[in-house]
């Protein structure tokens, strides 16, 4: 089995890796070009604004896949909207077959919206182990599942379409604040190489606002205009040097 995963915060790795499959980056192997087959192949990513992040869909638009059967799983927080449908049609126009697509509510990691204090506390309300255990299950016995919902798709297509708008705007809501010792975690978690850390850290403009450098910061020290919390927040199943080694290129 092959697992194509992106994760910012650990959410989706840490789905990735109770498969217990071949782990593969969607970031570090973006350019790849690369063709890939196994018998089950699986993608695991986050819902961005009720879509999919850009970098999902690069990937697949970017490799080729064959498989007798693919499944891909999204986390999310507050509301998946019409991800999944989205994803279908996504991967459909890539001639990607998708047989089974579900979904797992986790932490909302969007510090413009949530909380993290109030986003932690309630994680054990979201039972993510009993969904998990139901979809590991439905994988295992080759279920066959799709979800396309035409009025939350609609929804989503606008979400996504907002998402994509904002994509070389969002790294204007960060600020650096003083007690930040240059340690360069920020710019290796960025799925996109957007950080530079010098005599400063430095934005380029192309921020995916997958909140990244801000959650990870060892010292807390990056903050985001009108968050609703300083409280930072990883997947307690998921080290920071994971996060690293999942999305730094070079």
């Amino acid at each position: 089995m092959k697992l194509f995963y992106y994760t910012a915060t650990g959410n989706s790795l840490s789905i990735a890796k109770s498969f217990k499959g071949n782990l593969i980056s969607m970031p570090i192997h973006l350019n790849d070009k690369d063709h890939y087959e196994d018998d089950v192949i699986g993608f695991v990513f986050p819902c961005y604004t009720g879509g999919i992040p850009t970098i999902v869909e690069d990937f697949i638009s970017s490799n080729t896949f064959k498989a007798n059967y693919i499944f891909a799983i999204v986390t999310y927080g507050m509301t998946a909207v019409g991800a999944e449908g989205l994803f279908l049609d996504l991967a459909r126009e890539k001639n990607l077959n998708i047989d089974y697509i579900n979904k797992i509510r986790m932490v909302d990691t969007s510090l413009k919206y949530y909380d993290m204090n109030k986003q932690i506390r309630g994680l054990e309300r979201k039972q993510v182990n009993k969904y998990l255990a139901s979809i590991k299950e439905d994988v295992a016995s080759r279920k066959k599942r799709s979800s396309r919902n035409p009025i939350m798709l609609a929804l989503s297509k606008r979400g996504y379409k907002s998402y994509k708008d904002e994509i070389g705007l969002c790294d204007q809501a960060f600020t650096v604040e003083d007690h930040c010792t240059k340690c360069q975690v920020c710019m290796k978690v960025c799925p996109v190489n957007n950080i530079t850390v010098g005599d400063g850290v430095f934005f380029k403009g192309e921020c995916i606002r997958c909140y990244a450098c801000t959650q990870n910061c060892p010292q807390n020290a990056i903050r985001v205009d009108n968050e609703k919390s300083k409280r930072r927040y990883r997947n307690s199943d998921v080290k920071l040097i994971d996060i690293i080694n999942a999305n730094h290129v070079g």
